[in-house]
């Protein structure tokens, strides 16, 4: 038997024993994560009767609170993702070697659940999200579901869920999509296998403020992004390296960061987590996208509503100067809403900005919420009903 297999390595050129090595070896891989994931993903029986989960929803904030079930969908080498499946939440097994932990090849998404005072659960505008991902996985080298497996993928999670949805003004439900290279690689490359994974927690104020104005801290020091990087996708790799700059602002007291361009250091661009916008008389003006900002959905359906109320609306480079000079300054995002600005603090000098019931960004809120609890005609199609 040792005289075959020595004839055999023989026969076979190191280079060409090499890869079929590692195709066995990846083979083997993806035979064992798929019996792995079909013993942990056994179709829910039935679901939960209760109408609401037993937790305090007045006490919600923006953390991690594990609800029943997640969504598992994986996509081989072949680049066609399977019929996907719900599972009880829960632990994921991953290979040391797994491209999302070796070369942080990775994205995410984040939507929201939100219940009607009839009962009536919906989402706002899921395609969004969907193409948004499918523009990051191009980017990232990833195959990415289709827009219809995206949303059906999020309904299953939030029906799957239903008792974590609060009550109507007391939250939402945030669901975070992820795309994860899950395949094993060693060398710089794409990760040969892919998992499109859906989990869901109830969420109250993303800040610890809640609806207080929020205070900024201009960073000179740390950029979030840089030209021709992947700051304008959803890269998991663009937030940890914010980490220290968030923790920084905190320990002086701020709410978060906001970042400038990284190659002139002077003009803003976005905060950790949320576009930003600033208001000037009857003209709203964001920057503009141009590879390092993140194209949110809630900016841009803000953007929206603010031309249907009659305001002017700009993208644009924003000097951070300008921030002196404006009369009112706020943040959007899927997390944290709409949230006004109380001060901003850039070079050593505090900027504040008056907080009053008229301020535009609340009358912007106001006319989004309306559209998403049904109070104002959606005549664009935003609200997606779950069934």
């Amino acid at each position: 038997m040792i005289h075959k297999i020595t004839s055999i390595r023989n026969l076979i050129q190191p280079s060409a024993l090499s890869s079929l090595i590692s195709k066995l070896g990846a083979s083997s891989y993806a035979t064992q994560a798929a019996s792995s994931l079909q013993q942990a993903c056994e179709p829910p029986s039935a679901y939960s009767n209760d109408e609401y989960a037993d937790i305090d929803w007045n006490g919600l904030g923006f953390g991690v609170i594990p609800t029943d079930y997640m969504y598992i969908m994986k996509c081989p080498s072949d680049g066609y993702f399977q019929q996907g499946q719900l599972c009880r939440y829960g632990n994921i097994e991953l290979s040391p070697s797994a491209g999302v932990l070796n070369y942080g090849q990775g994205l995410f998404e984040g939507t929201k659940v939100y219940r009607k005072k009839d009962g009536g659960l919906y989402l706002f505008r899921p395609d969004q999200n969907a193409t948004r991902m499918q523009i990051g996985a191009e980017r990232m080298c990833m195959p990415s579901p289709s827009i219809e497996h995206f949303i059906n993928a999020v309904k299953q999670t939030a029906l799957a869920n239903r008792r974590w949805i609060p009550p109507p003004g007391k939250g939402s439900l945030y669901v975070r999509p992820l795309l994860i290279g899950t395949g094993p690689v060693l060398g710089l490359a794409p990760s040969p296998e892919y998992t499109f994974l859906v989990y869901a927690s109830p969420v109250g104020n993303y800040f610890k403020e809640g609806t207080a104005p929020i205070n900024l801290y201009v960073e000179g020091e740390f950029h979030r992004a840089s030209r021709g990087g992947a700051g304008g996708v959803k890269s998991i790799t663009n937030y940890a390296p914010v980490l220290k700059a968030i923790h920084r602002a905190k320990d002086r007291g701020f709410s978060d960061v906001l970042y400038l361009d990284s190659l002139n250091k002077k003009n803003i661009e976005e905060v950790s987590s949320c576009n930003i916008f600033i208001v000037k008389g009857n003209i709203l003006s964001t920057p503009a996208t141009n590879g390092t900002i993140l194209e949110g959905v809630t900016r841009k359906s803000i953007m929206e509503i603010a031309k249907d109320l009659g305001y002017q609306v700009e993208e644009r480079t924003i000097p951070a100067d300008d921030l002196i000079d404006a009369d009112e300054v706020f943040c959007t995002g899927t997390a944290v809403g709409v949230a006004a600005v109380g001060s901003i603090t850039y070079n050593g000098k505090r900027t504040e900005y008056e907080i009053s019931p008229d301020l535009v960004c609340k009358k912007l809120y106001s006319r989004l919420v309306g559209i998403q609890s049904g109070a104002v005609e959606d005549n664009r199609g935003w609200v997606v009903e779950i069934d």
